[in-house]
């Protein structure tokens, strides 16, 4: 299982903690983009994302909660990030969205909210390199997971053996110690105030086992 940590929550000064939290036992940093549309809450401007993350040594994991989908990728593409993954219900043709991705040299994700089946897009998963479930409503941290989430990583899982097909699994909201282990047919956790608001070091251990 790998981590990809956020830093929503973190404490100041940001671009010397995100640094810290960079440097130990985690996969990816997650950046949770929010413009306030899409999702309540918003989050950084690519310039203060470029300074938060100047020293940042991880691979980028990047999840856009954006209505104006190709505006974002175009800006935050700057990041290189190991994937760029957009909401499936803010398009309405998710195939192009993730050719424009591709196009760009990058790997192309796609997220689905609590409220959205896999069935909705099962007709693209040839198609993406990884596939985000949110396991709480997206646009704030700190939310309580959604027991239901593990159905849909289990029934990706399955998708993803039967047809033979090659995207990752990643599940975002909610994660602690004890949910991880909701989510062991994942190939990737988001996590955020679980590491965030106590030892670092200490929490992705707790992951880890």
């Amino acid at each position: 299982m790998k981590i990809s940590a956020s830093f929503l929550d973190i404490k100041e000064p940001k671009n010397i903690e995100v640094a810290k939290l960079s440097r130990l036992d985690i996969d990816f940093i997650h950046l949770d983009v929010m413009d306030g549309i899409f999702v309540q809450n918003k989050t950084y401007s690519y310039d203060e994302f470029h300074d938060i993350l100047k020293d940042v040594v991880k691979p980028y994991d990047i999840h856009l909660m954006v209505s104006d989908v190709k505006k974002y990728i175009d800006e935050f593409s700057k990041f290189n990030p190991e994937y760029m993954t957009f909401h499936y219900e803010t398009v309405g043709d998710a195939n192009s969205v993730i050719k424009y991705i591709h196009d760009l040299g990058l790997k192309a994700g796609i997220s689905i909210k609590p409220s959205t089946s896999v069935s909705e897009i099962e007709n693209i998963l040839d198609n993406v390199d990884l596939v985000l479930v949110m396991s709480v409503e997206p646009g704030k941290g700190g939310q309580k997971f959604i027991d239901s989430s593990t159905k849909k990583i289990d029934e990706l899982y399955n998708i993803r053996k039967e047809q033979n097909l090659n995207f990752v699994i990643e599940v975002d909201g909610g994660i602690n110690n004890e949910t991880i282990k909701k989510c062991t047919n994942a190939d990737i956790c988001a996590v955020g105030s679980y590491i965030t608001k106590q030892d670092y070091a200490k929490a992705i251990k707790n992951l880890r086992i």
